[in-house]
């Protein structure tokens, strides 16, 4: 797995828990939502992404998402 499909895939999994707990939990977590969604859409724009970074300093190999 590349840094691209971790990204993609840790950013989906946070956005599905925090759905789920501002609905059982508090509304409050909607916030976590929100920060996910704007990080990824200063990411989009900047090229720069906190989680691409640290993956990159693992070791983890850089790829394109979506080429096929």
């Amino acid at each position: 797995m590349n840094i691209d499909r971790i990204v993609l895939a840790f950013a989906g999994s946070v956005i599905l828990i925090s759905v789920i707990l501002a609905h059982f939990v508090s509304p409050w977590w909607l916030l976590l939502t929100l920060f996910v969604g704007a990080n990824l859409l200063q990411s989009a724009f900047t090229g720069f992404c906190p989680l691409a970074s640290i993956l990159r300093a693992f070791g983890v190999k850089s790829g394109t998402a979506f080429s096929n």
